[in-house]
Parts: C-alpha cells; structure tokens; sequence
C-alpha cells in the first residue's frame, strides 16, 4: 500500500484546523504517521497554509499520494508546479537556474495574490462593520483625529462665547424696559410735588349735627319713596304714632 499525503484533524467542536501528514493509507485519520510536514487552517480568508516545500516534494519525488484535499494544498502553495519544473529539468527541457528563477517568480506572483486578497477581505469586513455600528473598526488616521479635536474645540469655544453674547444683547433691551418705568415715577413724583393742596371744604350736611333716629323719626319717613300701598300706610301710621307720643312728652 502507498504511503498518503492527508490532513489529520486537530482543534475543537466548529473550529477545526488540521496537520499535514505523510501516514500509512491503512491508518486511521488521527491516528499514527510518518512525518508532519505543514498546517492548514480553513477558517481564516484566504487559508492559512505552512508547508516545507522541501519535505513535500521530497515525499512526491518518492511516490507518496496526496488525497484531494492535499493535492490541492500542494498546487496552491507551488510543490506541483515545482516538481513539474524539475522533471523539465531532468528531461533537459530546463536548467537548474532557470527552473529556480521560474519558480521564484511564481511563488512572487502567487504571494502578491494572496497579499491582495487579505488586505481585500480586511477592507470588506471594515465596511461590514462600519455599516452595522456606524463607526469603522480600523483606528483613524492621526491627520484625521488631530482634525476631529480642533473642530471639537472651536466647538468649545463657540459654546462658551455664546452666553456673553447673549448677557450682551440682553442688557440694552432691561435698561430700555426700566428706563420709562423710571421715568414715568419721575414724572409721577414730580406732578405731586407741584400740585397744589386742595383745600377741603366741609359740606353743611357734613357740619350738621346728626341727630339719631327716635328724636327725628319724621325723617325715616322723607327718606321713603312716594308711593300707595299698604307697606307705605303702615310707615305713615309708625311716623304719626311717634310724632304723638314725642308731643304728648
């Protein structure tokens, strides 16, 4: 049986990464292998993958099988491509030189890729974040943090000159107000002080003994109101009533 070049799986419950082993086909996944040769870590975009080129194409160059999941692997990071150049090389196709240049410009392209996709993913999960919480999850620039203070403190500033301004316009608008209310207890003051004391002139009803009513009882009787009725014959009989019994005193 040929010797297999497979993942074995590692990490917790939904978080898996896995070990790049060369293992006997008739081992089982996790069990025992011969050599690790790498990681792969699936959760991550793009996949972290750490591979010795040396020890895998070593292990291809002896005949070992990778699964498909590991030939993918080994194409994406370059063993393939490499071990492609080397047959051209053995066939005299190529030189050694030029094979080495070949596959380090390869490997210069296929890293610049995957530099471009990360900082791609970077930028859409910034995007992402900003577009649920409104705010970026990238620290902001030191231009743009040194522009947000100074246009917080000329926010400061207006905010505090604001009152003044305000106890300004406010005091023209009181002394207009008190001026005439001071003015018109002047001009109150001064018409006091000018006007002459009235002279106050006893009326003769005023001056007039009062008399009460039982010695005049003839006066309750002017003060009725003309007019015919029982009410006004029984007044006429109390006045004359009274005027008997103050004559027969």
């Amino acid at each position: 049986m040929p010797v297999k070049i497979r993942l074995a799986r590692r990490g917790r419950r939904k978080r898996p990464y896995y070990h790049i082993v060369v293992a006997d086909s008739r081992a089982p996944r996790d069990g025992k292998f011969i050599e690790n040769i790498g990681s792969y870590n699936p959760m991550t975009s793009p996949a972290t993958i750490e591979l010795d080129h040396d020890k895998a194409l070593d292990w291809l160059m002896k005949g070992a099988q990778p699964t498909d999941t590991a030939r993918a692997i080994l194409r994406f990071r370059g063993v393939l491509y490499k071990k492609h150049l080397l047959r051209g090389v053995s066939k005299g196709a190529l030189t050694e030189e030029k094979a080495e240049q070949m596959f380090q410009d390869w490997i210069a392209a296929k890293d610049e890729k995957i530099a471009a996709r990360r900082e791609k993913t970077e930028q859409e999960k910034q995007d992402r974040w900003k577009a649920i919480s409104g705010k970026p999850g990238a620290m902001p620039e030191v231009a743009s943090a040194d522009a947000d203070a100074a246009q917080a403190f000329t926010a400061q500033e207006e905010v505090a000159e604001t009152p003044a301004e305000e106890e300004k316009a406010e005091a023209p608008v009181e002394a207009k107000t008190e001026a005439p209310v001071a003015e018109a207890k002047a001009e109150t003051s001064a018409a006091s002080a000018e006007a002459p004391a009235e002279e106050v002139t006893p009326s003769p009803e005023a001056s007039a003994p009062q008399e009460d009513a039982d010695t005049n009882p003839t006066d309750d009787l002017a003060k009725v109101p003309a007019g015919d009725g029982p009410v006004m014959d029984e007044v006429k009989d109390k006045a004359e009533a009274a005027a008997a019994e103050a004559e027969e005193e």
